[in-house]
């Protein structure tokens, strides 16, 4: 049994909580939001942010119903990202399924994602869940800063590796770790171990980023991502930071060039995925991202050992061991 699976037993009655509290919010009486909202219900995924919550909870406290509401919340709000940012990359498709604005446009994808995001907010409020809300208003906050970040540097294409690591700890790192956090705060638990958790959580996200910066690189892609789909969208990863870092310079202005103008050429994209392989800068990418899941376990053997802290640390490495 893998590790995902494991964990959905563990967590069976939270989880089933949260769909509960989670088809709730997904409710509308307006047909078109009704049927739009239909659509992404059925396409859930592994559902590892509440899992993250759950687990935090857990390893903090007990869980209960302020979790399913924090989960619930963050679920909703991940869910309104993906939504708008398929409207901002003007993607036609997300798991292999249309996406929502190659369905119905993006005039109904954005008022959609702002639905989903007013539900999140809504459904804390009613409840009083000011802390979690905190926790989550500053990561939307951060996402949006680290998503404008990106758009900046991507025009230069000046990305350097500490500027990297800020892109990401903003647009991916800061919603696991206020999943880690919010699940902490839900159980009340005392200010200081909800940092803990959400330092925590940050590391997990980083690595989780660079493991899907190293999809982009490989020859296998079992994510039904397309090879260099971050060179077409003049993404700067690590794996292509690092080869960037060690070419001279006429090396590096040939590179540079292939992803400023040539980024829908195939041939040339392809070439240098390849150059990118060959630089030792997947290398350089693992060992990075092992450091920062190394980082991530060294704060959870500071909780007490328990089948929540076990889960947590196989969901830990689940983030680096993926195959999509």
């Amino acid at each position: 049994m893998d590790a995902i699976k494991e964990i959905e037993q563990l967590l069976n009655k939270d989880l089933k909580s949260f769909q509960k509290v989670f088809k709730t919010a997904m409710d509308s009486k307006i047909p078109l939001l009704d049927i739009v909202l239909r659509y992404i219900h059925k396409q859930k995924g592994k559902r590892m942010r509440p899992m993250f919550v759950f687990l935090s909870a857990h390893i903090c406290g007990k869980s209960n119903g302020a979790t399913a509401r924090a989960a619930s919340l963050i679920e909703l709000l991940h869910t309104a990202t993906l939504v708008h940012d398929d409207v901002v990359d003007e993607a036609e498709k997300r798991r292999s399924l249309f996406s929502i604005n190659a369905l119905w446009k993006n005039k109904v994808a954005v008022l959609v994602g702002d639905f989903l995001l007013s539900k999140g907010l809504s459904l804390s409020l009613a409840a009083k869940d000011h802390e979690v809300l905190e926790i989550v208003s500053e990561a939307t906050r951060e996402m949006a800063e680290g998503e404008l970040l990106q758009i900046e540097k991507a025009r230069r294409l000046d990305i350097k590796e500490e500027i990297y690591f800020e892109i990401i700890r903003k647009k991916t790192a800061t919603l696991i770790s206020s999943c880690c956090a919010a699940g902490a705060a839900s159980v009340n638990a005392e200010d200081e171990i909800i940092e803990k958790m959400k330092q925590f959580g940050e590391y997990v996200g980083i690595a989780f980023q660079i493991k899907d910066d190293i999809f982009d690189f490989q020859k296998t892609n079992a994510i039904g991502k397309p090879q260099g789909i971050d060179i077409k969208e003049q993404k700067m990863t690590l794996p292509l930071i690092y080869m960037l870092n060690n070419l001279s310079a006429s090396e590096r202005r040939k590179a540079i060039t292939v992803v400023k103008k040539y980024y829908n050429n195939p041939e040339k994209v392809s070439a240098l995925v390849d150059q990118v392989n060959a630089s030792g800068g997947i290398e350089y990418a693992e060992k990075q991202m092992y450091a920062y899941r190394d980082k991530a376990l060294e704060i959870l053997k500071e909780f007490p050992e328990s089948e929540y802290q076990t889960a947590m640390i196989k969901l830990v490495n689940y983030t680096c061991e993926r195959k999509k």
